[in-house]
């Protein structure tokens, strides 16, 4: 096959996966079956027996990559929904994604360095807690591979949200903004839909919270890359 049905297969392959994913996960409520999971496993499962590099899988579905600059923007639109919980929650919030933030970059910079990674590598994995579209554009800033970083924050997400659901029995959260504070602070995107299924309130303040601390991290990019 030429470049360009290659491309339209593995374009079509994501997108049905993704929607395929989606619907059984809706059914059954089976977590191995999210598109977190279930998406890059059937694509794994498909490149390597076509000898199929990233860089070709990329360029054949790099539109979709596009999607994250829109993604980006609208983050805004959370942020103004709920600006009135932000107003009455703004210092515990604040603490609590600044904490998060300052935990969640010095184990991922101790870890690289207990595993003698490379300094891209380790580099690439500093931004794994937040979510996609700041990860990326910070790993690039601080040097390190954006789409490399994807992967890290695939799956600290899925580690996150299955960790989360376990640590809301156990701990003493007794209200909906610090249980969904602590799906947004610790598995971004797949802890948000995680959190919905908790509850409607922990649904929000989690989305809220992930948006903030993308911001967060990408203002604080420069201080992070002068300390590392």
């Amino acid at each position: 096959m030429n470049i360009e049905p290659m491309s339209w297969f593995w374009l079509a392959l994501t997108l049905a996966g993704y929607l395929f994913s989606r619907w059984m996960y809706q059914r059954t409520g089976r977590y191995l079956l999210s598109p977190l999971i279930f998406v890059p496993v059937l694509l794994l499962a498909v490149a390597v027996p076509l000898h199929t590099a990233y860089a070709e899988y990329a360029g054949a579905t790099h539109w979709l990559m596009l999607l994250l600059g829109p993604a980006t923007v609208a983050f805004a639109v959370p942020i103004w929904q709920q600006r009135a919980l932000l107003a009455r929650h703004w210092p515990a919030l604040l603490l609590g994604m600044l904490a998060g933030s300052a935990v969640a970059i010095a184990s991922s910079w101790q870890l690289a360095n207990a595993l003698a990674l490379e300094s891209q590598v380790s580099l690439s994995l500093v931004p794994r807690s937040i979510t996609t579209p700041f990860a990326m554009p910070l790993a690039r800033d601080l040097g390190g591979v954006p789409e490399l970083t994807a992967v890290f924050v695939m799956l600290t997400g899925v580690f996150g949200a299955l960790s989360g659901s376990l640590l809301i029995r156990w701990l003493p959260l007794k209200t909906a903004l610090a249980r969904g504070a602590l799906f947004g602070v610790g598995a971004h995107g797949a802890g948000v839909s995680r959190a919905r299924e908790v509850g409607g309130d922990e649904g929000t303040v989690a989305g809220l919270v992930m948006v903030l601390m993308g911001l967060l991290n990408l203002f604080a990019a420069p201080l992070v890359s002068a300390l590392i």
